[in-house]
Order: C-alpha cells, then structure tokens, then sequence
C-alpha cells in the first residue's frame, strides 16, 4: 500500500495538465452558436388551443393550419365573392402570425391577376377575415418569433 501511494501521487501530478483546457473566447461561442441555429426553421409551429393536446409536433402542425385552411374558407363563404369572381376558385392568402399573437392577412395574386379586381378581392378579404380564434405564435429557442407562410384557400360556391 506504501509504494502504491508514491504512484498514484505521481500520476496526479501528471494528469493536471490534462485539466488545462483553452476557454473558448466568447465571441467566437457566440458565433459558434449562432451558426448551428438554423434560422429558416421554428421549434414550436404556431398553435390554436384544439391543437395543443396533439403531441407530435408534425400533427401539431398540419391540425394547425387545417384549422386555419377551414376558418378562412367558412368566413369568406358567407360573402358574394364566388358570385362577383365566378372563374376565382382558389385564393392564396399570405399569413403573418406575429409573436403577440396578432394574425394579419394579405391575398397573394398571380402576376397575370388583370383579369380580377384585386382591390375589391383584397378588400373583402380584409373585412372577411378579423376576430380569429387566439393563436400562439410560434417559438424559437424558447422565444415567440413571427412566422408567414402561403395558403391556398378553396372558394366554395354555394
């Protein structure tokens, strides 16, 4: 056990250096991190409160913007927009979901739109499309961001 003691003391004394690593400086573990996060992409997609109990995030995803795909189409089947526009069957609309919760709306028309009164169709979209269920928004890194993103909305003719 005596020689055993002048050993293990030596390997000690050896194995300090091992603990003496560089500390990176922290500019360079700021950019570090700021190049693994991938920007184009949220954590948490936006939500509705009937989404929510869904556990798997792609469900999560796809509920949420069947739910919004839904509540547009019902809120602009109310209105004479199938009557004035007969050959509009499909409207993309451009969603902004801000990080307060805010929802904005902007109709996306192909660049050959001529043939539509976009002011008028922009226009009843705007007035159509208020008083939306309470969206989270979506998070990144554990903070609400705001997040746009295109859907196409079927006009029903009823």
């Amino acid at each position: 056990m005596k020689k055993l003691l002048p050993i293990v003391a030596l390997l000690l004394l050896q194995s300090c250096q091992y603990f003496e690593k560089k500390v990176p400086n922290e500019k360079e573990l700021l950019d570090k991190q700021l190049k693994e996060i991938n920007w184009n992409e949220v954590d948490e997609y936006p939500s509705v409160a009937d989404c929510e109990k869904l556990k798997d995030a792609t469900l999560r995803k796809q509920c949420f913007f069947e739910f919004l795909t839904a509540t547009i189409q019902q809120k602009l089947a109310i209105d004479t927009l199938s009557t004035m526009f007969p050959k509009l069957d499909t409207i993309e609309v451009k969603v902004t979901v801000l990080p307060n919760s805010d929802m904005e709306f902007e109709p996306q028309f192909p660049k050959d739109s001529v043939a539509y009164d976009t002011i008028k169709i922009d226009s009843i979209l705007r007035v159509r499309l208020v008083d939306f269920p309470k969206v989270n928004p979506a998070i990144k890194r554990g903070i609400p961001v705001k997040t746009q993103f295109v859907l196409p909305v079927i006009i029903k003719s009823e």
